[in-house]
């Protein structure tokens, strides 16, 4: 007769519970990463947390890993007048193991960058806020353009030496632009890259054109930005017969917006690669981007994290809180304008 050894049989009990968990433990410690680096998705968002019933554009954006400070243009606090500058942030997130992407934002009080708006902010309309750390000189500058009594708009600055806390910052100014302030409309500047071509659009020759402007790096950025007026160039692969603004440079990419005939209607976004030291014909990106409304002030965002580029503009068209929202998308170059 064969006995039943609870000890034996228990001991077998627990040497397959073990070699299952450490079977299973094994399994789990498989790397599941499955997607190494993210996808900024090509579908919509408007950024409805940050947005208002009223216009809501021109943004800048400041860096801080997958978190973004950002300043806008908005008539909120007037109740659809004036534009003033305005602060948020927004934050989003890509999941490695199922390539899921989130983004959120939300309307700040931050002191730091509130002290920085409060003297860039005018008794007049203020657009086209663009952030520039110059190293030469150790500043953080906001340039900006300004409603003035006589001229139009004008372009501005304020300067600040970097905290890393967040307590208010001493900011000086704001002061003209005075190099390329003209009687006419000057507007949205940006600095490409290694920071030695500017870009702005004025109407000084009619219609908007985009115009650039050589600089010597060595030189202080305020001192430059103080001299007596000197011609600028436009940009003529990009320019047409029509209205071409608020242009913004990431790399070797310029991103700008067009009433030119040929676009889904109103303004388009366009975009112009660097390539060989001209910038190509501009492309147009089409839809979801752009719609038979008015797209505006397309800015770049590039993580390192990430294959592809996103961009933030504002557009007038219907599905949004009213005015004109911000709107975030994914972006990739299309193959057309990448080849040589």
């Amino acid at each position: 007769m064969k006995y039943f050894n609870v000890e034996s049989e228990a001991v077998v009990v627990i040497f397959c519970i073990l070699l299952i968990i450490s079977s299973s433990s094994c399994k789990k410690e498989k790397n599941p990463v499955k997607f190494p680096r993210g996808i900024f998705p090509d579908s919509l968002y408007n950024l409805s947390s940050i947005n208002s019933e009223y216009d809501d554009y021109n943004i800048n954006l400041f860096f801080l890993g997958n978190t973004y400070p950002l300043i806008f243009s908005s008539n909120r606090g007037s109740n659809g007048g004036s534009f003033d500058f305005v602060q948020g942030s927004i934050t989003f997130s890509f999941d490695q193991t199922n390539g899921n992407f989130a983004i959120s934002g939300e309307i700040t009080n931050d002191v730091y960058f509130g002290t920085i708006i409060n003297k860039a902010n005018s008794s007049g309309n203020d657009f086209g806020p663009y952030g520039f750390f110059s190293s030469n000189d150790g500043y953080e500058y906001l340039l900006f353009a300004s409603e003035t009594p006589d001229n139009g708009l004008d372009l501005f600055y304020v300067k600040n030496l970097p905290s890393y806390s967040t307590t208010a910052p001493v900011v000086s100014g704001p002061f003209p632009v005075r190099i390329f302030n003209t009687s006419f409309n000057d507007a949205y500047i940006t600095f490409d890259t290694n920071g030695d071509s500017l870009y702005f659009c004025s109407d000084r020759s009619g219609d908007y054109d985009i115009y650039s402007h050589k600089r010597n790096t060595a030189e202080i950025t305020d001192n430059f930005l103080a001299h007596d007026f000197e011609a600028s160039f436009k940009v003529d692969s990009i320019n047409a017969a029509f209205n071409d603004k608020a242009p913004f440079v990431n790399k070797n990419i310029m991103f700008f917006c067009s009433d030119r005939p040929g676009g889904l209607g109103g303004y388009d976004i366009y975009y112009s690669v660097l390539k060989n030291g001209k910038w190509s014909s501009p492309f147009n990106p089409g839809p979801p981007i752009n719609s038979s409304y008015d797209e505006f002030r397309p800015v770049i965002i590039t993580h390192q994290d990430f294959l592809n580029q996103a961009i933030i503009f504002s557009s007038n068209r219907p599905g949004g809180k009213g005015g004109f929202d911000l709107y975030f998308i994914g972006f990739s170059l299309a193959a057309s304008t990448t080849s040589n």
